[in-house]
């Protein structure tokens, strides 16, 4: 469910706002000033909706229209072609959605959801609330350069421009151009969808823009950070698994997580998943060692069917399973960190068998799931983590990238990561949705644009090519509907 405090917060503040404006409009004193600082500064209010338009970018938009005109022509043509494309596919991308969704309800089983390629997100939810600025920065930035396309092609197309604007419709922010609608209805139905088509153009070459970025960030922060060394530590959970004098610490560069080694964050989270679906690893221990063990050599059955060994409720000592020539069962209470610190990784008893001294492989008896890993992090001495490996994977925040100097800050290139990911799932969304042949998005004006560019001969009768588009873009509609509606029940109910 959505938290109740973000519902008061965002339902308190319009009411603020919305009845503030009530007030001043209905004083008989301040209306006519209030009125007229609102039309001065292009601002107009209404429920849940707030909308600021200027002029102060129409030279500018001028500018970039008329600039290198055939290279604008070829480059909106490259976006028409694209928007045509991206028009028919999000209907399959959408409808495969939907059956995913539809899946997932019938399974009862909503992890499955982490596969979809588009997903209702829901801040406070879905979206975590420390990430909000990212999220809203994104939206932002991609709906200006959205409406940036649209402006620049309206230019080159002859239409005249009358402002850019910026609105908040809840919680949401966005951008809009203001066009001449009787010049936009002169022209030919290819320029038309020219126009209309720049938006999802540009939100698509941002996407791809910021992908790029996002891949060469490695060697565009060399000359300051470098990679493939391991995982640095940015961040702790207080009181986690992973927290405490013996664990990992900010500024730690975890190097290897058992026998699997970690040059990455990506390699972190497959041996962790690695380290899940296989059997507990073992370890090489002298055989001597293993006599002095403390406790019951057959060990007793705990209530999860795990067997125990070590009877003085000992934090540091272990119970460990190994077997010998004689017998396949024994056990053995031993100091984990002494038994495992310095000793090597092993699967079977010949594993052991590389020098002279007698050495028997040694396993930690634990219950099912449950795992012991050894995480060496410099400059710290190893950790000894017990526990489910999904416990570890959510304790700690990590990053790819070391800093070469100490003046340099851990968290900017997660900070730059973080964004440019959000940039390219947000804009590519918004190439996406836009592109739907939907009422009140751009793919209603650009299905109209492409039937009349297309179907003109084939259908003489304008009525029919409307009828067609009704039809089209109401299919379009409830497809899209039906995937807000099905995605934020299984956000929110579920």
């Amino acid at each position: 469910m959505i938290p109740i405090p973000v519902v008061v917060v965002v339902l308190g503040g319009w009411c603020a706002v919305y009845l503030a404006d009530t007030l001043l409009k209905s004083s008989s004193s301040l209306k006519t000033s209030y009125e007229g600082w609102l039309s001065s500064n292009g601002l107009s209010l209404s429920p849940f909706h707030v909308r600021w338009q200027t002029g102060l970018f129409n030279r500018l938009f001028a500018k970039w229209g008329h600039w290198n005109p055939q290279f604008l022509l070829r480059w909106f043509n490259m976006g028409m072609v694209f928007g045509v494309l991206a028009m028919f596919g999000s209907i399959v991308l959408l409808a495969k959605t939907l059956m995913q969704t539809l899946s997932q309800m019938m399974s009862e089983s909503p992890e499955g959801s982490n596969e979809q390629v588009l997903q209702v997100v829901v801040p406070g939810v879905n979206l975590p609330v420390s990430q909000l600025a990212y999220f809203f920065t994104a939206i932002l930035i991609s709906g200006v350069i959205h409406e940036f396309g649209h402006g620049v092609a309206a230019i080159r197309e002859q239409v005249r421009f009358n402002g850019f604007g910026m609105f908040i419709f809840i919680i949401y922010p966005g951008a809009f151009v203001d066009l001449f609608t009787t010049h936009l209805q002169l022209i030919s139905p290819v320029q038309q969808l020219r126009i209309f088509c720049a938006g999802v153009w540009h939100n698509f070459v941002l996407c791809v823009a910021a992908l790029t970025f996002l891949l060469l960030l490695p060697f565009c922060l060399f000359p300051f950070y470098y990679t493939g060394a391991g995982a640095l530590i940015t961040e702790v959970v207080e009181d986690s698994p992973a927290s405490g004098p013996r664990g990992l610490f900010v500024g730690d560069l975890v190097t290897r997580l058992e026998d699997c080694a970690v040059r990455g964050v990506e390699d972190w989270h497959s041996c962790l998943k690695d380290i899940s679906h296989r059997g507990q690893t073992g370890y090489c221990v002298n055989a001597a060692s293993i006599q002095h063990g403390r406790g019951n050599s057959r060990g007793y059955r705990r209530l999860d069917g795990s067997m125990e060994c070590c009877s003085n409720n000992s934090l540091t000592d272990v119970c460990f399973s190994y077997s010998n020539n004689l017998e396949s069962r024994l056990f053995a209470c031993l100091p984990a960190r002494k038994t495992i610190e310095l000793s090597q990784t092993c699967r079977s008893n010949t594993d052991c068998q590389k020098d002279f001294v007698p050495s028997l492989c040694v396993f930690p008896s634990l219950e099912n799931q449950t795992r012991l890993i050894r995480v060496k992090h410099q400059p710290q001495g190893d950790m000894l983590f017990v526990g489910y490996p999904l416990h570890l994977q959510y304790a700690v925040s990590l990053t790819n990238f070391v800093p070469r100097y100490g003046f340099l800050h851990f968290d900017l290139p997660v900070v730059i990561e973080t964004f440019c990911k959000y940039l390219v799932s947000l804009s590519g969304a918004l190439a996406v949705i836009n592109a739907v042949p939907c009422f009140a998005l751009d793919g209603q004006w650009m299905l109209s644009s492409f039937l009349e560019a297309t179907l003109s001969s084939l259908i003489v009768e304008k009525h029919n090519r409307e009828l067609l588009g009704f039809f089209i873009l109401l299919g379009g509609s409830a497809l899209l509907a039906s995937n807000v509606a099905l995605g934020l029940w299984m956000v929110t109910a579920r």
